[in-house]
């Protein structure tokens, strides 16, 4: 049984290239970029050339680029950090309720610790308004975390309007655009923001290695403890054939994006037309300003979980929307936010395509779809009821 993977949003496949150079700093070049011996040297020229790709890649100075372990980690420096170095200039922090946790959690966190907090609501496609934006911050106002585009429904947020607001107001503006580098335009200059989190494993590179941009001047306060690295943002021996593969990783997704996005993007419009076909079937996040590998519906009368076990039967992976695959009995919080009933919210499905996608692999997807939802519709008490009405 061939296999179709559709959970890109989740992770995606070392690209060959980006495990090519990865290889030698497994095995050759094997220094502690902090030694001064030339076994070090060598992997530190590496590491300063790859924090010179990263920074290109996104319009950024060399400088501005931290090594991180991944998206969460680089969310949670950011905003952590702005509120402790920023603490006495004001306590306000600005977010949304689609937020990932990673921001969202670390937010609610320092509420706790007696900072003030705003969660902006969303509209009926998860988009943020730029004018709530602009309600809700006060002269005690210290950070503003709004995503690039979600990680759930693929709505792309309004954030160079929001980054202008911040940068007019002297606000710091951090955004988690893990899910839009090599799909979106991704330049910090045209974003206005001051901090930008990325993880290599959602863009072709290897797990464990992130970044955090921070633009020259940004306050950030520290709170791990260790050694001198990453300007003291982020001690620690750094995962030198991650950053190696990383640096790859951005090279290749910023060169071709056009080309690739307008090709996923073709694919996901086939995958959403056919699929809406499906009686009683919902799109979520917006129809038009969303990323163009993802495509999430609400299928009534079905969970979520149940399609995805009866999709992996057939070779095809998917994910949920709904935190009840991960141990939770509650809906996704982006799709309650959006206004969709606890049982809609629970069917819900989310398929994110990637490079290698085709179209052979989304048409078998439009054949299998149907009968699953028919079968599993056929043992819901809730529909055979809904048609005896």
């Amino acid at each position: 049984m061939k296999k179709t993977y559709l959970d890109h949003g989740a992770t995606t496949q070392v690209n060959p290239d980006v495990l090519e150079v990865m290889l030698p700093f497994l095995g050759e070049f094997y220094g502690n970029p902090s030694s001064i011996h030339s076994f070090g040297r060598e992997t530190k020229k590496a590491l300063e050339e790859a924090r010179e790709k990263v920074a290109a890649g996104i319009g950024a100075e060399p400088r501005e680029i931290v090594f991180t372990s991944g998206g969460t980690e680089s969310d949670n420096i950011a905003i952590r950090g702005v509120a402790r170095a920023l603490q006495k200039k004001g306590n306000h922090l600005i977010t949304s309720a689609v937020e990932h946790h990673a921001v969202l959690d670390a937010c609610l966190a320092l509420k706790k610790e007696g900072y003030e907090l705003t969660v902006l609501p969303v509209d009926e496609y998860g988009m943020v308004s730029a004018k709530d934006v602009e309600a809700a911050i006060t002269d005690k106002t210290i950070l503003i975390s709004i995503m690039m585009a979600n990680n759930e429904v693929g709505t792309v947020m309004p954030v160079a309007e929001i980054g202008k607001l911040a940068r007019e107001r002297g606000i710091t503006f951090h955004t988690d655009a893990v899910q839009a580098i090599g799909l979106l335009p991704l330049d910090v200059n045209d974003l206005s923001c001051d901090l930008l989190s990325l993880s290599a494993h959602k863009f072709y590179g290897p797990k464990g290695v992130g970044i955090l941009y921070v633009r020259k001047g940004a306050k950030l306060d520290v709170f791990n403890f260790g050694g001198a690295q990453e300007r003291r943002m982020r001690p620690g021996t750094e995962n030198v054939p991650g950053i190696i593969g990383m640096a790859k990783a951005v090279e290749v997704v910023v060169a071709d994006r056009e080309k690739r996005a307008a090709r996923i993007s073709s694919l996901r419009d086939k995958l959403i037309q056919g699929l809406l076909k499906i009686e009683d079937t919902k799109l979520n996040g917006h129809p038009e300003q969303r990323l163009p590998g993802n495509v999430n519906v609400s299928v009534k009368y079905v969970e979520g979980e149940s399609m995805i076990l009866s999709l992996d039967l057939k070779g095809i992976a998917a994910s949920s929307g709904s935190a009840c695959t991960s141990g939770s009995l509650d809906p996704s919080h982006v799709l309650i936010a959006m206004g969709l009933d606890h049982q809609l919210a629970h069917g819900s499905l989310r398929m994110t395509l990637g490079t290698d996608n085709t179209e052979e692999e989304i048409d078998y997807v439009l054949e299998v779809m149907p009968e699953i939802v028919a079968r599993l519709r056929s043992m819901s008490s809730v529909y055979t009821g809904s048609k005896k009405e």
